[in-house]
């Protein structure tokens, strides 16, 4: 029987399932609207629906790097609680939705909640969002896949990848290096991992300089002037200490200017050149991804009370 847009549109509201997965379930019970119901709850899709509006700022950011070290992807999932976070579901759904990713390139979240599963990544007859709808109904939480940063090595080079802190900051660095052998790989794996561990601790925006955006540094130049105006100096004096102040800004966050964390009498710049010269020739960053868990998004604040009260019906 034809199912209509009224009956689609019906089930949605009832379940908050999606229109796309409401049609499949009106169409799999011949429009019977409650087995229609009783499909999405056992297929875990009105529940996962129920709780899509409720805020995922825990979770995990993890790294996943192809056995050659010539791939990686660095991504971030979002849970509601820090407890669910480290359920053994939950991150094997991570690096399963990483591995994922490193096989299919997709190109953005949406392109990849639309590819069918791979490597792992649940049953390959369904798709990512099939999935992910799936374990949001086991695990009981909301789940959002926020973000992911592929990286790929097209010649010479290694990726190297740090963690910190259980999920709550993930670093992937990429480095053009001399051809990997096996007299050098280990160096220059270990290189790369800590030019992720540093970048975990010292938060580098940039690789170079020459990558900082012109507001970005307009915007600096005018705070440091706006101070320096406050001590009475000179305009003449003034440019000659915005040199130094901008100088010290690219120090701070700029990877390829700043101090090494493991040992704070070299910088990064003669740690990959010491590398370089024991591995056979230049070293240098391509890129780095860095990301913190749930930055940037707003963690709903509850009143316990209020929600006893609703889910009691006294509102």
């Amino acid at each position: 029987m034809a199912i209509t847009a009224a009956q689609i549109n019906e089930l949605r509201k009832s379940t908050g399932a999606g229109m796309l997965d409401c049609k499949k379930a009106l169409e799999q019970t011949e429009g019977d609207f409650e087995k229609a119901v009783d499909y999405l709850r056992t297929k875990g899709l009105a529940a996962a629906a129920k709780k899509a509006d409720r805020a995922a700022t825990e979770g995990a950011v993890a790294a996943v790097v192809a056995e050659d070290g010539k791939s990686g992807v660095l991504l971030e999932v979002n849970s509601e609680t820090d407890f669910v976070a480290k359920n053994e579901l939950f991150q094997n759904f991570v690096i399963n939705v990483g591995k994922h990713i490193l096989a299919q390139k997709p190109a953005t979240v949406d392109e990849l909640l639309a590819q069918q599963c791979q490597l792992g990544a649940g049953d390959a007859s369904k798709t990512v969002k099939e999935y992910l709808s799936e374990s949001i109904a086991v695990i009981g939480e909301n789940i959002q896949i926020r973000r992911f940063e592929t990286f790929n090595v097209s010649g010479n080079g290694c990726i190297g990848s740090y963690i910190h802190g259980a999920g709550k900051i993930g670093v992937m660095v990429q480095l053009d290096t001399p051809a990997v052998t096996a007299e050098n790989r280990e160096a220059l794996q270990l290189l790369a991992k800590d030019v992720a561990m540093h970048s975990a601790a010292a938060a580098p925006r940039y690789v170079n300089r020459d990558q900082v955006p012109a507001d970005v540094l307009e915007r600096e130049k005018e705070i440091y002037r706006a101070k320096a105006r406050e001590t009475g100096k000179p305009d003449n004096i003034i440019e000659k200490i915005i040199v130094g102040q901008i100088n010290k800004f690219y120090s701070e966050v700029c990877l390829n200017e700043q101090v090494y964390v493991k040992d704070t009498d070299k910088t990064i710049p003669q740690v990959l050149k010491e590398t370089g010269t024991a591995a056979g020739g230049t070293i240098t960053i391509n890129h780095f991804g860095r990301f913190v868990l749930g930055e940037g998004l707003e963690k709903k604040e509850s009143d316990f009370a209020a929600e006893v009260a609703a889910a009691a019906g006294l509102n």
